[in-house]
């Protein structure tokens, strides 16, 4: 396959150790020649793949622009699958700038945004899961996230398709057979033996969508939200959780109008905390425009952290409002512990169980700090059960994927319930071909070049 020669800035702009700029396509070394002159004399088209040569760049005068090393990667074995020149430059914006310049000029293309890994792609280097699971590696908030990615990148859901597909492929290889040729003495499967083998990669199928909650929320990190009426010390919670002050505290209420949203690793969970402005009927706007937001991520949140002061109880208001989220999602944090004794507090701990019977309801000071561990155990315990360990298991990372998968499933239990109705086998095997499409979606194998185009458009421009 032909492409032209891209090239582009590898590592991130700014001042840095050093800076790389990639070159990639057919040309690539004849153009990195024009620009780089070994210490020694020696051409780059002799020197063997996988080698670092060291020298400097010139510009077309043969000028003298900065020392350089030129890594030297042959197709096929190189990540795009062509030949690949990299030139290890000084770090910082202006000398890389100036070395991307030379390039351009000795005939070159700027790389599109995630053009190396298309390439790679489209010459079989890497299937498309593969070639998300590297931009999740890049933006990954936590190890545990890492290593979920890291498994992808393996080839951990690849594997376990292609798997699946050679099952598929070789029911309907039986079926189609049967099909083409009636009379002739053949294997045949029974209708049992039939329903067994596709319920069983109807499962597998299944398996694979149960990873999605998991993988979404290391892809995209836990979507906590930390709502309640004014006052209640939300803020506080957020700056104890991530032991900064990140939001503005004062005595007075509404004081959070917009907004915040901070990343914090909970035990290798990227758990993503929403401080939203406080809950109330308000006639000031830029308050109201803040209640309305936290409206909006309160329906994106996969954890919702109602909070309530210990000394002031729980209000009808409160009490309306908390039944009307769903309660798979919340957990009650009774915040101010530090005030216990209180005579404007009495009775008001025992009122709280009393009134939200069947909730988690957890005891806390974001002020000392105290009762934070259960409070980050109890969200692990609601969303993963405890289980948030990442093993070699595939986990699928995207809606993307999720979406092809389910409509792979789909497919499958259509020909399964067209077995167990004795309709004729060329009804099953229709079925069973459009989910070995489906599940070629996902690795990029059957997919449409507009959508191809869409995700690597998502990459950085040097990857």
């Amino acid at each position: 396959m032909y492409f032209d020669t891209i090239c582009a800035i590898a590592t991130a702009m700014g001042t840095a150790g050093i800076g790389i700029v990639r070159i990639s396509g057919s040309e690539a070394g004849g153009i990195a020649e024009k620009v780089f002159k070994s210490k020694n004399g020696e051409l780059l088209a002799d020197k063997p793949g996988y080698s670092i040569t060291y020298g400097m760049a010139v510009d077309e005068e043969g000028m003298f622009v900065d020392e350089v090393l030129a890594m030297t990667m042959w197709a096929p074995k190189s990540y795009t699958g062509e030949d690949v020149v990299e030139l290890h430059c000084h770090g910082g914006r202006m000398i890389t700038k100036k070395i991307l310049e030379l390039v351009l000029k000795a005939g070159a293309r700027l790389a599109e945004p995630g053009e190396f890994s298309k390439r790679a792609f489209l010459n079989g280097k890497i299937d498309l899961t593969k070639a998300e699971a590297i931009i999740d590696i890049i933006n990954a908030k936590t190890e545990t996230a890492i290593y979920a990615a890291g498994n992808n990148l393996k080839g951990s859901i690849y594997h376990r398709l292609k798997e699946i597909s050679r099952q598929l492929i070789e029911i309907l290889a039986y079926l189609e057979a049967d099909i083409d040729y009636p009379e002739e003495e053949l294997y045949r499967f029974s209708s049992q033996e039939l329903l067994e083998r596709i319920q069983e990669q109807k499962n597998e199928i299944e398996g694979l969508l149960k990873t999605y909650k998991s993988g979404r929320i290391m892809r995209e990190g836990l979507k906590t939200a930390i709502i309640g009426k004014p006052n209640v010390g939300k803020s506080s919670l957020l700056n104890a959780v991530l032991n900064a002050e990140r939001a503005i505290v004062t005595e007075i209420p509404g004081t959070t109008r917009d907004i915040i949203e901070e990343y914090y690793d909970l035990g290798g969970i990227p758990l993503v905390l929403i401080d939203t402005a406080g809950i109330r009927e308000t006639k000031d706007q830029i308050e109201k425009i803040g209640v309305e937001k936290t409206q909006e991520k309160i329906k994106e949140a996969d954890i919702i952290l109602y909070v309530l002061d210990l000394a002031s109880g729980i209000s009808l208001e409160d009490l309306e409002q908390i039944k009307r989220l769903n309660k798979e999602k919340v957990l009650v944090v009774i915040n101010k512990v530090d005030l216990r004794g209180r005579e404007d507090g009495e009775g008001k701990e025992e009122e709280i169980p009393r009134l939200l019977p069947g909730y988690k309801l957890l005891f806390i000071s974001a002020k000392e700090k105290t009762g934070l561990y259960e409070l980050q155990e109890s969200i692990k315990e609601k969303v993963f059960a405890g289980d948030v360990e990442i093993n070699d298991k595939p986990l699928l990372a995207n809606v993307r994927q999720k979406d092809s998968l389910e409509k792979a499933f789909l497919s499958i239990k259509n020909a399964e319930d067209a077995v167990k109705a004795g309709i004729p086998t060329d009804m099953a095997a229709i079925d069973l071909k459009q989910a070995l499409l489906s599940i070629g979606e996902v690795t990029g194998e059957t997919l449409d070049d507009e959508i191809v185009d869409k995700i690597f458009s998502e990459f950085c421009l040097g990857k």
